[in-house]
């Protein structure tokens, strides 16, 4: 089992930034890889960042590709989403998310445990 806690979300103004926390435990970075989607209201959750099961690459979104930045530390279980410039249509809930070995990065129905998300909001 893997329990995930977001925090860090609220309203920031366009242009700004924020970082994302997830805190991790039970069976995680030895076990599990992580990433992060968000789901804006009315549309399906997608996919924003995530490790590779080895955690030695990383992979993202176009649309947040240069804007954030997805990073861990290992000692704390926890992994991060930095998001600089910040834009009206990053507004959404967050979600932190693991997936097992051999699983794709990308696709949210791969991923096995999610948190209970944080809402990130950005007025233009």
């Amino acid at each position: 089992q893997v329990q995930l806690v977001e925090s860090g979300g609220g309203l920031v103004q366009a242009g700004g930034s924020l970082r994302l926390s997830c805190a991790a435990s039970g069976r995680t970075f030895s076990s599990y890889a992580m990433g992060w989607f968000r789901q804006a209201p009315g549309k399906e959750r997608e996919f924003v960042a995530a490790f590779s099961w080895s955690g030695s690459n990383t992979y993202y979104a176009d649309s947040v590709k240069g804007r954030f930045t997805i990073s861990r530390v290992s000692s704390k279980n926890t992994v991060y989403l930095q998001m600089n410039s910040l834009k009206a249509e990053d507004t959404a809930v967050y979600y932190c998310a693991a997936r097992p070995h051999g699983r794709r990065w990308s696709l949210a129905g791969d991923y096995d445990y999610w948190g209970q998300g944080t809402q990130v909001t950005v007025s233009s």
